[in-house]
């Protein structure tokens, strides 16, 4: 018989209660309003997200990664695995509760990857960084962003996430981003206006749904393509 879930740590936000849930020893559950958000079990589709995206970035120096979105961490460990020891990750998480529970309950699930020394964590909004970055120019442009957030792209969305998926929003990633550089994003299921979008805002894009049967989460992966 499975062991109960037990809540391990809880805050209000404006969606709901954020509860952190655990079984065992190394079962974990994020919920927001009872909703289900993160499973430690499931996170295949995480993991190559951020391998596909840092995997070319493997021998290059001075590398500047954007990740956006901490979750139970999976994302930004396998960015880590797949960058040089000089990188520099810029984590941008917008509720500082997640850091702690990283580096707390959840540490042995990724290594204590949030205390590496390349981390540089930020408390803000991803766009916000993405913007800010993308009005500074050249020198302080990201040779990857990967976008690990609980909603991705989703064609019935109502608008709510126009400031991270829409036109704008696109622009400035593609201009926060070093010529090549890519652009990674996960979504829930396929959203084929925002591949038009990516597309308009000068990305190629690789559609990829890692795994095998089952729900299946997409990943996308932009390139940015030389101005003609």
């Amino acid at each position: 018989m499975a062991k109960p879930w037990r809540i391990v740590d809880s805050i209000d936000t404006d969606e709901g209660l954020l509860d952190l849930r655990q079984r065992g020893e190394s079962d974990f559950l994020i919920t927001i309003d009872s909703r289900v958000l993160m499973n430690s079990s499931a996170n295949m589709s995480e993991i190559v997200l951020a391998e596909l995206a840092c995997e070319p970035l493997k021998d290059k120096k001075n590398t500047r990664v954007l990740v956006g979105g901490l979750g139970m961490g999976f994302t930004l460990k396998a960015a880590l695995d797949n960058l040089p020891d000089d990188a520099e990750v810029v984590l941008a998480e917008l509720n500082p509760i997640m850091v702690k529970w990283c580096q707390g309950p959840m540490a042995q699930l990724t290594a204590r990857a949030v205390d590496d020394p390349r981390v540089k964590i930020v408390i803000d909004d991803v766009a916000s960084v993405i913007r800010a970055t993308a009005m500074k120019g050249k020198g302080e442009s990201f040779d990857a962003i990967i976008l690990d957030l609980y909603e991705g792209p989703c064609e019935m969305d109502q608008g709510r996430g126009e400031h991270l998926y829409g036109d704008m929003a696109l622009e400035f990633s593609s201009s926060a981003l070093k010529a090549g550089g890519v652009f990674a994003v996960w979504s829930e299921d396929p959203d084929k206006a925002f591949e038009k979008r990516l597309n308009s805002a000068n990305f190629s894009v690789n559609r990829q749904r890692p795994g095998r049967g089952g729900r299946r989460h997409v990943v996308y992966i932009g390139t940015k393509k030389p101005r003609k």
